[in-house]
């Protein structure tokens, strides 16, 4: 079952709800006036159809990683792909606007000053996702749940709908190689990211947005053990059934209406949830940490994480004794890691197995 937070005050509680009904239709007209900032590149939005699932992400300078993201959720099951590529040079935007299931824009206005993007997704989802199960991630995100290969996500959002849960919540699970980080490039997003931390991690709830709080993993041990207020957070929201009102507040880590962030607890939650393998640590992520610290684009007081990008350049090696070696779903299921909510194996409940 889910956490209820400590309650407020009943006034209290009304007053905030009024505030944050006010927040949601903020978001929502920021989106809306963001669509200016979007040139079409490649528009295929009338292929979709009834029931698809879609996938919104925004990118940039991601083309060696983009194969392996797309093929990996063309096999769970999406029907389209919305992206926004962000000021990129690499290509990224030209090799998906060849793709006949992607719709492309493209926008070089600032990232951070769109709440880091959230403003486009935002816009896409609204004007596209309405009704449709939607997945929202980033290029280094790979979703896996619970039988997974055997079940594709059709099959699980059809389970979602006849259990009345209208998102599924997952762990940001950070993947690395044993070793240093600096390796040769591949296109395969899971290429030497064999390892993860399988503990400790720590759950908060906060108010008013009702929102979860999961931390730990090696960027809270490596990083910001003198800080951990500071760390990543790791809980997201990427599995939505869209409607009109709804908005993303803080990446895809809170929505409003605020009800949706008590469908995920972080690990423990014994309802059915999943896992985002980030494969931000795959070859390359040392030089992509010195520039990320030079565009400051992803932090809001960006300064504050300059020791972070610095220690990510040098390339650690973020492997530790208590590592452990990724075998496949049952093993984050068995870890606390995610969960089957009672999906049982010998079942396919809610739709064909693939």
């Amino acid at each position: 079952m889910s956490r209820s937070p400590t309650p407020l005050p009943r006034h209290k509680d009304l007053w905030w709800a009024y505030r944050l009904r006010w927040k949601r239709r903020d978001y929502l007209w920021r989106a809306f006036r963001a669509r200016r900032s979007l040139t079409r590149l490649a528009y295929r939005t009338a292929e979709i159809a009834p029931g698809d699932i879609l996938c919104v992400a925004t990118l940039r300078n991601e083309a060696i990683r983009l194969p392996g993201f797309l093929d990996h959720y063309r096999a769970l099951g999406v029907s389209h792909f919305l992206m926004v590529v962000n000021d990129s040079d690499d290509g990224s935007a030209e090799m998906l606007a060849d793709q006949p299931d992607v719709s492309v824009w493209t926008t070089r206005a600032s990232y951070r000053d769109s709440r880091f993007g959230l403003d486009w997704s935002n816009w896409l989802l609204a004007r596209y996702g309405r009704d449709h199960w939607c997945l929202t991630v980033d290029a280094d995100e790979l979703l896996i749940y619970p039988h997974w290969q055997d079940r594709g996500l059709p099959v699980l959002t059809a389970h979602l709908d006849r259990i009345g849960q209208p998102a599924m919540g997952a762990l940001m699970l950070d993947l690395y190689p044993k070793g240093s980080m600096d390796q040769a490039e591949t296109d395969d997003p899971l290429a030497g990211l064999d390892w993860f931390d399988p503990g400790p991690y720590r759950t908060q709830i906060q108010h008013p947005k009702w929102n979860r709080w999961v931390q730990g993993g090696p960027r809270d041990r490596m990083f910001f053990a003198d800080r951990p207020e500071k760390a990543p957070t790791l809980n997201k929201l990427p599995l939505v059934r869209w409607q009109r009102h709804y908005a993303y507040s803080n990446s895809t880590h809170a929505i409003l209406p605020r009800d949706l962030n008590t469908v995920y607890d972080g690990p423990g939650d014994p309802r059915l949830s999943g896992v985002l393998l980030h494969t931000k640590f795959m070859p390359g992520a040392a030089a992509r940490a010195a520039e990320e610290k030079r565009r400051g684009q992803h932090f809001s007081e960006a300064a504050s994480y300059d020791a972070y990008y610095d220690a990510l350049s040098l390339a650690p090696d973020l492997w530790h004794p208590g590592s452990v070696r990724l075998t496949g779903w049952q093993q984050l299921v068995d870890l606390g890691l995610m969960s089957d909510g009672g999906w049982s194996a010998g079942s396919s409940q809610g739709g064909e197995s693939n």
